[in-house]
């Protein structure tokens, strides 16, 4: 495949970090959520939040490198509705990598929880302490952590439609290899 088709190495990167990033901490936000309050689950919270916060900044990174560099065009054979929806999903997953750490740390504010990155960089409280807008908050980070499955599920059915129903080498466009 020409390297004009592919992504460059920085956005890969970008792409396999976050994507590793989050299948970590969806799975670990689902099983630390019903956990008797324990110094364990404090521990898996904190875990949770500095993957969260590491996701939004590598997140920035990726949105600075999508604006200032074009990804590969999609093949010729992909039809108009399957442009527009890729569009479409890869705008939302974007909107959501941002979004969702952003929702995490206003819930832990609302909590009064404060969100420590790594154990060493305290981030500011983004709101007060309101146990109601907490609980709100909490539901809106969970729906919108179901929505990015959602979209996730799409985009990998995509992509392996394409790559080994239809023959088109989308799998490689992602790849490490060169």
């Amino acid at each position: 495949m020409a390297s004009a088709m592919r992504y460059s190495l920085p956005a890969v990167v970008l792409h396999w970090l976050v994507a590793l990033l989050i299948f970590v901490a969806f799975p670990l936000g689902l099983y630390m959520a019903d956990l008797p309050l324990s110094p364990e689950k404090l521990k898996l919270f904190s875990y949770h939040k500095w993957i969260g916060v590491t996701v939004f900044v590598l997140a920035g990174l990726r949105v600075v490198w999508r604006v200032t560099h074009t990804p590969p065009p999609l093949p010729e054979s992909v039809i108009g509705w399957q442009r527009r929806a890729s569009a479409v999903v890869h705008g939302l997953l974007y909107v959501l990598i941002l979004v969702i750490p952003v929702s995490g740390w206003l819930m832990s504010s609302a909590e009064g929880v404060q969100t420590v990155w790594f154990g060493v960089l305290p981030l500011p409280d983004l709101v007060a302490k309101n146990k109601a807008l907490g609980e709100l908050l909490g539901e809106v980070h969970e729906t919108l952590n179901y929505t990015m499955l959602a979209l996730v599920v799409l985009h990998v059915a995509g992509a392996v439609q394409h790559h080994f129903i239809e023959r088109q080498p989308f799998l490689q466009r992602m790849s490490w290899r060169r």
